[in-house]
């Protein structure tokens, strides 16, 4: 086993890699980079200066290469590219992001004065408290209802819990998120719940016991909103993974020894059934620290990293894409490699070693 995460280790350095170099080929084919975005900002404003009637063009010594950079001055051109760093070419900038990201230097942000990992510590605690009770709540509700569905398959039961499931399945987090305010927050009927943030105005003046309950009142219509949209898949796996093992042999023979349905379930179905539901655990990691849902955290005016990667992303700040895929990307690598480890600690029989063989 030991060798097999050595290698896996060394795995992820060329992914690490190669999910970078096709992320930086794409960003830098896209349009309206840094550069261009600042220079029609400044065209913007020159032309704006210009007298009606003078032909809204100002004289230049020289072209630009760039969108919005026309009549503007060759030598600001140059420094707006020294100071995003794009007076070098794209191979020599790339192969500085790879040196400075083996130090975990991130640089800093293009539209702020602050560092990649200030940023990121900054928004995470809003992003943690959404993923982690999301999650929390999807599994302590999904796993329970999904063995409850296999074992009273064809049921009212099952029928009725399916067609909820579908619905809220079908119904995208963000209509539900709406449907929310519109019930619970002063939308037309009760205004029970605050409509944004994570925490009141005055949350410092608040006692111990005073901040949880207005924390918990702030988060509940968010984590409500995720809840209700995630749970189907679990749901409908942790049924499908029950069903197809309590049909199997071993658990025929169980019960014909005359074990109880309790016995059998978690003595035997269990264990095995359950191997599918660690599968999807990394995933469900990631999303509990990072991913967050960016809709909902604009609805509800959360500041979280799914609200940053958005903006980045928009206003190809560089530094924050590719800081935030470095991060996301290793730590999902490595939580891939957990999931594998827990495999193996839930059923010994499984060894990843002779399957490379």
């Amino acid at each position: 086993m030991a060798a097999y995460i050595f290698r896996r280790l060394l795995l992820i350095i060329p992914t690490l890699i190669g999910i970078l170099t096709i992320n930086f080929l794409i960003i830098q084919a896209a349009p309206g980079g840094p550069v261009e975005q600042t220079l029609a900002h400044l065209e913007g404003m020159s032309n704006s200066a210009i007298p009606s009637g003078s032909g809204g063009e100002i004289t230049s010594n020289g072209e630009s290469g760039y969108r919005g950079g026309r009549g503007l001055d060759p030598k600001l051109i140059a420094e707006i590219e020294a100071l995003y760093g794009f007076d070098k070419p794209a191979w020599e900038r790339y192969l500085q992001m790879l040196g400075n990201y083996l130090t975990f230097d991130f640089g800093k942000s293009f539209y702020s004065d602050k560092t990649v990992i200030e940023l990121i510590v900054e928004k995470l605690p809003v992003s943690i408290s959404l993923g982690l009770w999301t999650t929390l709540l999807t599994y302590l509700i999904s796993i329970p209802l999904g063995i409850r569905k296999a074992v009273r398959d064809g049921t009212p039961f099952d029928v009725w819990s399916s067609t909820a499931i579908i619905i809220g399945y079908a119904i995208p987090n963000f209509l539900f998120a709406i449907m929310l305010i519109v019930l619970f927050a002063g939308g037309s009927y009760f205004d029970w719940f605050p409509l944004r943030g994570l925490t009141s105005s005055d949350f410092d003046q608040l006692s111990w016991y005073g901040k949880i309950i207005d924390y918990f009142w702030h988060i509940t219509l968010p984590v409500v909103a995720s809840v209700i949209s995630s749970f189907a898949t679990l749901t409908m796996l942790t049924k499908n993974s029950f069903l197809d093992e309590i049909n199997k042999q071993y658990v025929l023979t169980a019960r014909a020894k005359g074990l109880s349905e309790s016995g059998v379930l978690h003595g035997h179905i269990f264990r095995n059934a359950m191997l599918i539901i660690i599968a999807g655990m990394p995933a469900a990691l990631i999303g509990i620290f990072f991913t967050g849902s960016m809709l909902i955290e604009v609805i509800f005016s959360l500041d979280g990293l799914g609200l940053l990667g958005y903006e980045s992303v928009i206003n190809r700040d560089y530094p924050v894409i590719f800081g935030t895929l470095y991060i996301f990307t290793l730590i999902g690598l490595l939580m891939k490699l957990v999931s594998d480890i827990t495999y193996v600690l839930v059923d010994p029989r499984i060894d990843f070693e002779s399957r490379e063989h």
